[in-house]
């Protein structure tokens, strides 16, 4: 199971009027540890920003799963809240559980879209509670070492 880390990357950032504005970018990480997410986080910056950056702040994210999405238009990430509904067998009554799943697409109508198919054959009953664009920029994976 993936921890996920939301870090925060500060930096100066080239306008296109050719001016220098200080930025603040989230990027999401899997990790093991904190420590571990700002390692990560600063390896995967480093090639794409010129000049000095920092990481600003990393934090936790209650994120259960990710839809990646290979096509090249889906530059953007939503995130979807989802109710799980399940029957207590003791009881009988229904309980309704949140889960936030992250999902790449390059706009709203094909977020939604990529969900549905994502989620095809799961058994469980569910429906969206939410949709939403967030600010994150890229997510990086954990690496897997053959």
């Amino acid at each position: 199971m993936a921890n996920w880390f939301e870090c925060k990357v500060r930096y100066d950032k080239l306008q296109e009027n050719g001016a220098a504005k200080k930025v603040t970018e989230p990027y999401l990480v899997d990790a093991l540890s904190f420590t571990e997410a700002e390692a990560r986080i600063t390896e995967e910056q480093k090639p794409f920003i010129s000049g000095e950056f920092e990481v600003s702040a990393v934090k936790r994210c209650k994120i259960a799963e990710i839809a990646f999405q290979e096509d090249e238009e889906a530059d953007k990430w939503y995130l979807v809240k989802v109710g799980f509904i399940t029957v207590d067998e003791k009881s009988g009554v229904e309980k309704r559980s949140v889960s936030q799943i992250l999902v790449q697409a390059g706009g709203f109508k094909s977020a939604y879209d990529n969900f549905i198919k994502y989620m095809e054959g799961t058994m469980a009953d569910y429906d969206i509670v939410s949709i939403a664009e967030t600010p994150i920029m890229d997510v990086y994976r954990m690496k897997v070492v053959d």
